[in-house]
């Protein structure tokens, strides 16, 4: 299956939201090939240009991950995002 749209995907109605207010409607090929196995918590490797939004690429399955299972107790970090540079870390963190 070909997705095309956010929508299509098993994102969390606020992720959705969220992305539309950000002018997001359609995944880029990175996204679309990445989010779905990500979301079917199998690993995933990609690569593709700067700026075809790989970044959300993997946030967005991550976020969907604490959506799903919230924590009960406090504990240690259950998502750890590890970036090659400072410059791509202040990227991400935005």
């Amino acid at each position: 299956m070909t997705v095309t749209t956010f929508s299509e995907l098993e994102l969390d109605e606020n992720l959705l939201e969220a992305l539309q207010d950000k002018g997001f409607t359609r995944p880029t090929a990175i996204q679309a090939a990445a989010i779905p196995p990500a979301l079917d918590g199998r690993d995933i490797l990609g690569s593709a240009p700067t700026g075809t939004g790989k970044t959300a690429a993997y946030l967005l399955p991550a976020l969907q991950h604490l959506l799903d299972f919230p924590r009960k107790k406090s504990g240690p970090p259950r998502i750890l995002i590890l970036t090659p540079t400072r410059e791509l870390a202040m990227q991400v963190a935005d």
